[in-house]
């Protein structure tokens, strides 16, 4: 699995879409493995550099992260060194200034918005067969410098990573595997304790490598760990994100978990017990609704 993959067949695009993928890859691989799709959004306007610059000061500062690039795949995400350059400074500077931004929830900009809400719109007829109830759309902008590293992490959402501008090598990891992500990180990520992982070299065996070149796209299934190593011209990439009720349920009970563990229980893992798991979680959901708080 870890040989890298720099393509896929059938993703032709049709004129009047903005995503292409194989309908029978999607339906079998969606939130299971990673795979490769094809978009047309290269040559689009919204993602050059000045436009993204004018987006970071129309976007709250709190929905701008950025530090410095040059960082070891494994990086407490408290401890990543900044640059000292400002938001407007880094983005003019990127292709120098060794550094790694990204601009959240870029949704809030209606130009944005609308890409997303179309892409999810192609998407959204294979997604739900799998994982019904797309839900709370996302958007995310990463400018990124010549040789940056995004350090070994985890993600809450389904999520489709669409490379715009230069390429980057992706490694991601087998999620599903407890010798790779386990209960522990589970709950540590869902409780807010942090989104970055310790890599083991020994997770090789069951992990795949991507080269995203622009034009294409790769899909992210639900908290599988992964980093980024990118290539030697300035990357702009376009994450496309959505929840579903299934996720709102994990990340329930995997806090639940976090907190019994906090307390020095030994919580049962997620799944293992459904009775169990399924009771928590209604508890959650009618405390939610009568604004009460739970965990």
């Amino acid at each position: 699995m870890a040989s890298v993959i720099e393509q896929t067949e059938n993703t032709t695009l049709e004129t009047a879409s903005l995503l292409s993928f194989d309908e029978q890859e999607m339906l079998s691989k969606f939130s299971q493995v990673p795979f490769l799709i094809a978009h047309r959004l290269s040559d689009h306007p919204l993602f050059s550099v000045g436009s993204i610059l004018e987006l970071s000061k129309r976007l709250p500062e709190q929905c701008i992260e950025y530090n410095a690039g040059e960082l070891p795949i494994s990086s407490e995400q408290i401890e990543t060194p900044m640059t000292g350059l400002s938001i407007d400074e880094t983005i003019r500077r990127i292709e120098e200034c060794k550094s790694w931004m990204v601009l959240k929830y870029v949704e809030q900009d209606p130009a944005f918005r609308d890409v997303l809400e179309t892409c999810l719109e192609e998407l959204k007829p294979y997604t739900e067969q799998i994982a019904p109830g797309m839900s709370c759309p996302q958007a995310f902008v990463f400018l990124t410098s010549p040789g940056s590293v995004t350090p070994y992490h985890i993600d809450p959402e389904h999520n489709f990573l669409l490379q715009i501008h230069g390429w980057k090598e992706i490694h991601q990891y087998d999620g599903r595997l407890k010798s790779i992500l386990s209960e522990e990180d589970l709950e540590h990520f869902y409780a807010d304790k942090g989104r970055n992982l310790q890599y083991d070299e020994a997770y090789e065996q069951n992990s795949w490598t991507f080269r995203l070149n622009a034009g294409l796209g790769l899909h992210f299934p639900v908290t599988y760990p992964h980093y980024v190593q990118n290539g030697d011209e300035v990357s702009i990439s376009f994450s496309i994100t959505f929840r579903t009720p299934d996720l709102d349920r994990r990340q329930a009970l995997y806090k639940y978990n976090s907190k019994r563990r906090d307390q020095g229980g030994t919580p049962p893992a997620v799944g293992s017990k459904p009775m169990r798991d399924e009771m928590l979680y209604q508890y959650y959901r009618v405390m939610r609704k009568l604004g009460r708080q739970t965990w």
